[in-house]
């Protein structure tokens, strides 16, 4: 038994040699596998480097229970100048939500505010929270509430100005919309080595023959498929070290978690979608039949997982639904590790999602493989 276990591991670990030394001698391949992923990630990045959009839209927290400040949080949420996140209701989830780019500003009224002072007007201190890497919307929403507040005090005939606005950082610890981008861009990169390249690269295979020589060998269905997926592993985890090492000298990328937890997420996750590109092409039996079959998969993993748009901007019931799609745990659980230092044990809805798609999908890979 051991020897036949033994047997069938080296015939993949020689057929998974042979593709990457073939790989490497390829230039296209080297071009899309390497330089591409690059240079895509240079155009999202310049987009975004430094990027500090003014925006409105923002969490109100009401701890205060003066009349004043009831009456003052009634009136800035009926100011169209301001799009309030009504599901918001603590400031820990306000936090949480600011960091993920949900939200850019949060404003607080802290306990106490709004109530009377020794000379019997409303007195207090309102909080506005920015982001230390792209404060000026914080900036510009803490003048506008600081010039409401000033009419207030005017209004009251108090030069000391007992109503004021303080300027707080959520200390996400300086991470830049890139860094959070970035889980994205990584995401993208593995669903086109997985799906684009092994759905166009084994329908070749067997247009040459290549397969059907190979099956006169004694050499098995699947042995083939983890060939295959073994040797794009190898190249896809070197072109994603060659991204983070460009995010990080040209783009200050931030890593707030632990990089051996993110080697084995994206071991693991590649895996699983490199399992999408063989059995696609393990079926079809040439590029015409890989090609509408992998737009049909690969289109609505792309822009339903929150790879391009948050998927925070979805409906709610599409939101449910696309947190099941196999890319959705790959981008969230890169996005956890690096912007918020998530363990393995923290990912376990994510790692259980893939594991389930991982097992179907090799199932399928193996069952309908075709060697011609």
């Amino acid at each position: 038994m051991n020897a036949k276990i033994t047997r069938y591991f080296t015939a993949v670990w020689g057929l998974m040699k042979a593709y990457i030394r073939r790989l490497f001698r390829d230039k296209v391949a080297l071009f899309f596998t390497f330089l591409f992923p690059v240079l895509f990630l240079f155009v999202f990045g310049s987009i975004n480097r430094g990027s500090g959009d003014i925006s409105f839209t923002v969490a109100v927290i009401n701890n205060s229970d003066s009349s004043f400040s009831q009456q003052f949080i009634g009136e800035l949420e009926k100011n169209e100048t301001f799009k309030i996140k009504e599901d918001v209701t603590t400031l820990d989830d306000a936090r949480e939500r600011m960091g993920r780019g949900e939200i850019d500003t949060i404003i607080e009224a802290p306990e106490g505010f709004g109530e009377e002072n020794a000379q019997g007007v409303p007195a207090g201190k309102l909080n506005v929270y920015y982001e230390e890497a792209s404060p000026q919307g914080g900036q510009t929403i803490a003048a506008v509430l600081q010039g409401t507040l000033d009419g207030i005090n005017k209004q009251f005939g108090q030069p000391d100005a007992p109503l004021s606005v303080e300027q707080k950082s959520t200390a996400t610890e300086n991470l830049s919309s890139f860094d959070y981008i970035f889980s994205g861009l990584l995401g993208f990169t593995i669903l086109s080595l997985g799906i684009f390249g092994l759905a166009n690269a084994m329908p070749a295979e067997k247009k040459t023959g290549a397969f059907r020589r190979l099956r006169a060998a004694p050499i098995g269905a699947s042995q083939l498929v983890l060939a295959n997926a073994g040797a794009y592993l190898v190249s896809g985890l070197l072109s994603l070290v060659l991204m983070f090492v460009v995010a990080t000298q040209m783009f200050d990328f931030t890593m707030r978690g632990d990089y051996l937890t993110l080697l084995v997420f994206i071991i693991f996750s590649i895996f699983v979608m490199f399992g999408f590109g063989l059995a696609i092409g393990g079926w079809a039996k040439n590029e015409n039949q890989s090609a509408p079959l992998t737009n049909v998969v690969a289109l609505p993993l792309m822009f339903l997982s929150g790879v391009f748009f948050p998927r925070f901007l979805f409906p709610e019931w599409l939101q449910g639904i696309t947190g099941y799609l196999p890319l959705t745990p790959i981008v969230d659980g890169i996005r956890y590790i690096t912007t918020e230092g998530a363990r393995l044990i923290d990912l376990g809805p994510q790692l259980l999602i893939l594991l389930i798609w991982g097992v179907v999908i090799y199932i399928i890979a193996f069952k309908f493989f075709r060697w011609e």
